[in-house]
């Protein structure tokens, strides 16, 4: 079906949120203020891909009542259940006093749902980032999902991420798919608003009106954007929001040529080739307050520039080959709450006494011990301060890292494919203490907390 056949109001929303069309088909026939709608809905997909601004737009278009609660505000159970009463009372009565009725329970929440929405029709609660919710009751999800089968007129969107199967505990719901944007959708949504080549008019002898300007910006954006995507883009940022902004950042760099006299605004094979640099410096990639302080021409730089998440590899591998496997419940599991080290606290003897003639060398100062690939994996997603994009593939930073001889097969031995079953790999010499430290600092990870002694 053409775009010609679409509703009015999808139309719209379709302007909006360009690239959406199939998810705005879904939402349109399970959200209708006319239509009959499930008692819950799952919309899911990774971070920046729309689900949120898609659905709430969606609701206030179509007219229909709705409120919409953000679920990572709320601390515990209890305050979820309490802000989506108040919520409700507000999207209801219009009163955007909060009630001082206690909710503490899924049951209570019913009642009082139950009080707020009889009689008031169709109504569809929002539920906002719910699988981020801190200490979460494992039952609260599939109870949440199940409040329209016992109030009537009632339809629960959860909105969540990567949802596992089977989590509601129940079958039949219909499910709405986000998918990551692709290389030619991030550069056609990014092409809408395309920036200004020319702060400041040229001058007037020059014969360079605003219509003129209009196209050569509108030509010369999409042809940066897909030589960024290109570059950089495609495997380290990590979604249409990173995208956009290296884009941003390297917008006025690369037109400053044009804005000189030295390139015409057409001129994007030669300016290219001249602002070749931009794209080869991956440090636009990470977000820092300090600016970058360029070295002397007579200063080597000493290291290598990784990657991102090759930089997490390498502090992962670090604290796999010098941490014991016996230990990675007690330092890497998310659920157990690590005990701090006591230094000369607690239960040290402050009197005299003998010393001690075992002497205990630190553990950075041994060989590095082996580790299987699925233990550096499981201790990856430990660190990482984010969801790993499923598009990074590992396995090609490891095989980088290998080349880079940063990590090695244990014992020196055997194919360094690292798809091979069964490899125990170590980090090479070049890895010290002091180069992982390094490298924790400027991902912002403190190293120390996750290194056994």
């Amino acid at each position: 079906m053409g775009l010609q056949h679409l509703p009015e109001e999808l139309l719209t929303l379709l302007e909006q949120w360009p690239c959406r069309e199939q998810q705005l088909r879904q939402l349109s026939a399970v959200l209708s203020p006319k239509l009959p709608s499930p008692h819950a809905v799952v919309v899911h997909g990774p971070h920046a891909t729309g689900k949120t601004g898609i659905v709430r737009s969606h609701l206030a278009n179509s007219k229909l009542k709705h409120a919409f609660i953000d679920c990572r505000e709320c601390v515990t159970g209890r305050h979820l259940l309490e802000r989506t009463v108040a919520v409700v009372h507000n999207a209801v009565t219009g009163d955007a006093n909060s009630l001082n009725d206690r909710c503490e329970n899924v049951s209570a929440l019913v009642v009082n749902l139950q009080r707020l929405l009889d009689g008031r029709g169709k109504f569809a609660l929002v539920l906002d980032g719910v699988d981020k919710q801190r200490e979460p009751s494992p039952t609260l999800l599939p109870a949440l999902a199940r409040l329209g089968e016992v109030i009537p007129d009632l339809t629960v969107v959860l909105i969540v991420q990567y949802p596992p199967p089977r989590f509601l505990h129940q079958t039949g719901i219909p499910h709405t798919y986000f998918s990551p944007y692709t290389r030619n959708q991030s550069i056609h949504i990014l092409s809408q608003n395309a920036p200004d080549i020319f702060i400041e008019p040229p001058p007037a002898d020059l014969e360079y009106d605003e219509d003129v300007h209009q196209e050569d910006k509108a030509w010369l954006w999409p042809r940066f954007c897909a030589a960024v995507w290109d570059s950089l883009a495609q495997n380290a940022a990590r979604d249409l929001l990173a995208f956009r902004e290296v884009c941003h950042k390297l917008w006025r760099p690369f037109v400053a040529p044009i804005i000189r006299g030295d390139f015409g605004t057409r001129d994007f094979s030669r300016l290219l080739v001249a602002q070749r640099r931009l794209f080869q410096d991956e440090s636009v990639l990470l977000d820092s307050v300090v600016p970058a302080v360029a070295l002397p021409s007579n200063v080597r730089r000493e290291g290598h520039e990784l990657p991102y998440y090759a930089k997490w590899l390498l502090v992962a591998a670090y604290l796999a080959s010098f941490n014991p496997g016996k230990l990675d419940a007690l330092y890497f599991m998310k659920t157990t709450e690590r005990k701090r080290r006591k230094k000369g606290g607690g239960t040290a003897r402050s009197g005299g006494g003998r010393p001690s003639q075992n002497r205990k060398m630190p553990r950075h100062l041994m060989a590095a011990s082996a580790f299987t690939l699925d233990r550096l994996m499981s201790i990856l997603h430990a660190i990482l301060p984010h969801d790993l994009r499923t598009t990074i593939d590992m396995y090609t930073q490891i095989a980088t890292l290998t080349s880079l001889k940063l990590l090695v097969r244990g014992g020196g031995i055997g194919s360094s494919d690292p798809s091979e079953p069964g490899g125990k790999w170590r980090v090479g010499p070049a890895v010290s203490w002091d180069y992982t430290q390094a490298l924790a600092r400027s991902l912002d990870f403190t190293l120390i907390d996750y290194l056994a002694e």
